[in-house]
C-alpha cells in the first residue's frame, strides 16, 4: 500500500506550529549510545522514519530499546552483537554510515552494508574511511558491504578531506572512546554536530572547540550512560518559515532558534520577508510583494544549508525577478524543478549545480512526486501556494524527516489529506 498527499491550495494559513527534535542530531546520537554498555536516555526524539529505522538497526544487534513516553527512549548496548546487524535495513538508511565510528569503538571486526538514503547526488564515503584510517581502522569493501578491522584503533591527528558532517561525527564518536588526545581539523560545525559533542561530553569525553572547525577530544575507554535532550530541528523550522513567507501567512514557529537560522533569516529578509522574533519562537509577518535575490549559494555551516535550497527555490517562484540557485554541495538537488514546471514555474537548469528561477507565477495544481526528503517538503509548499488541487506521490520521502506533517499543517488551516491507494 502506498500513500500520497492531496492538497487544495490557495488558502492563507494561521496559527502556531511546533518544531520537533532535529533528525540530523538524533541519528548520530542514537549511534553514539553504542559507545557504552550503560543505559542512555534520549528525549525530544522526532517520530520519523529515519529514526525508527536506526532504532531497528540497533535492536537487530541485541541492543535494548525501550520507549518511555511519546518522545523518550532508553537504550542499553550492554549485550551488543555487531555481527547480527540487519544489513537490509542498513541499505535503506543513509544515516547508517554513522555506525562506522561507534561500532569501531566497540567491535574489533564487523561488516556493514553500503547505506541508502536520498538520491541527491554523489555522497562519497572516502572522507569517512580516511578519517578512521588515521585512527588505526582498516576498511575494505566488496560489492555489498564495508569490511572493518578496528583492532588497532588509536587516538591521532585527523585532517578531514572536506567539511563532512557525518565524517566529523564518525571521527568524534571513535575519538571519544579512545585514551589519549585526538585532534580533528576541517571539522564540520553545524548545530547538530555540537549536539553530538555535548552528548559525548556527558558520557565522559573531554571535547574543546565545538562550533569551530578544529576539535580536540580526550577520550575515555569507559564511557558512561547519559541523559540527553535533542535540539530543535533548524531545517524543519526553516521549512515552516519559508512556507509562511511563500503563502503570505502569519505562522508562528515554536522552538525555532534564531542563532541556528541567522543566514536563512537574512536571505528571507532579502526576499522581502519580515518576522517577529521572540526567545523561543519566530512569527512570519506577511508581505504583499516578494523580490528575487541575485544568488542563493549553499555552503557548509554557517552558510545556507543545502537542505534549505529546495524550499527557497519554491519561494523564488513567488518573487519578482530572477533568482540564481547555486548548490555547491550536491549535484542532484534540482530534480524538484521538473515537478514545479508541471505546476507552471519558470526555471532553467544551467548545470548540475546551478539553476535560475523566474517569478512571480501563479502555480497551478498538478500531479507531482517527491524525489527526496527536502524536495517533498518543498513541493508541499508549492502546492499550498498553487491554485487548485495537487497530488504528491512518494510521500514516504517526506515521512523520513517530517513527523505527520499533514496533521500539523491541518491545524494551521491547510487543506491537506493523506490518502492510501
Amino acid at each position: 500500500m502506498t500513500e500520497y498527499f492531496e492538497i487544495q491550495g490557495g488558502k492563507t494559513l494561521s496559527g502556531t506550529i511546533d518544531v520537533r527534535g532535529s533528525k540530523n542530531a538524533t541519528t548520530p546520537i542514537l549511534a553514539a549510545t553504542l559507545l557504552t554498555d550503560q543505559e542512555c536516555v534520549i528525549s525530544n526524539i522526532p517520530l520519523i522514519e529515519d529514526v525508527y529505522r536506526m532504532l531497528e538497526i540497533l535492536e537487530s544487534m541485541n541492543v535494548t530499546v525501550v520507549w518511555e513516553g511519546e518522545r523518550t527512549v532508553r537504550i542499553c548496548a550492554k549485550d551488543l552483537e555487531s555481527e547480527k546487524i540487519d544489513l537490509q535495513i542498513v541499505k535503506k538508511l543513509r544515516s547508517s554510515i554513522l555506525l562506522l565510528g561507534s561500532l569501531s569503538a566497540r567491535a574489533d571486526k564487523f561488516r556493514i552494508a553500503h547505506p541508502g538514503g536520498c538520491t541527491i547526488g554523489k555522497r562519497p564515503v572516502g572522507t569517512h574511511f580516511d578519517a578512521l584510517e588515521k585512527m588505526g581502522v582498516s576498511i575494505t569493501q566488496d560489492e555489498n558491504c564495508y569490511i572493518v578491522d578496528a583492532s588497532s584503533r588509536k587516538a591521532g591527528n585527523v585532517v578531514l578531506r572536506e567539511f563532512s558532517v557525518t565524517a566529523t561525527e564518525n571521527a568524534m564518536m571513535l575519538a571519544a572512546s579512545l585514551p589519549g588526545k585526538t585532534i580533528i581539523k576541517i571539522a564540520a560545525a553545524e548545530p547538530h554536530v555540537e549536539d553530538l559533542g555535548r552528548f559525548l561530553i556527558s558520557m565522559g569525553a573531554k571535547i574543546t572547540g565545538l562550533g569551530t572547525h578544529t576539535l580536540e577530544i580526550v577520550g575515555n575507554e569507559k564511557l558512561s550512560g547519559a541523559e540527553h535532550k535533542i535540539i530543535p530541528d533548524a531545517n524543519e523550522a526553516a521549512t515552516f518559515l519559508i512556507m509562511g513567507v511563500a503563502t503570505k501567512s502569519p505562522i508562528t514557529v515554536n522552538n525555532a532558534r534564531e542563532e541556528n537560522l541567522d543566514i536563512v533569516l537574512e536571505r528571507l529578509r532579502q526576499f522581502g520577508a519580515a518576522f517577529e522574533i521572540k526567545e523561543n519562537s519566530i512569527t512570519v509577518i506577511p508581505q504583499e510583494k516578494l523580490f528575487a535575490i541575485e544568488k542563493i549559494d549553499t555552503r557548509t555551516y554557517p552558510g545556507v544549508p543545502s537542505d534549505v535550497q529546495q524550499p527557497l527555490g519554491v519561494l523564488a517562484t513567488q518573487a519578482e525577478g530572477e533568482t540564481m540557485i547555486f548548490d555547491t554541495i550536491f549535484e542532484g538537488r534540482f530534480n524538484y524543478l521538473s515537478e514545479l514546471e508541471k505546476m507552471g514555474a519558470h526555471s532553467k537548469i544551467l548545470n548540475p549545480h546551478q539553476a535560475v528561477i523566474t517569478g512571480p507565477v501563479q502555480l497551478k495544481g498538478s500531479s507531482i512526486k517527491s524525489f527526496d526528503l527536502r524536495a517533498g517538503a518543498s513541493l508541499i509548499i508549492a502546492a499550498l501556494c498553487a491554485k487548485g488541487t495537487t497530488t504528491i506521490d512518494e510521500i514516504y520521502q517526506v515521512d523520513r524527516g517530517y513527523e505527520r506533517i499533514e496533521e500539523r499543517l491541518q491545524k494551521l488551516g491547510a487543506d491537506i489529506k493523506r490518502i492510501s491507494k
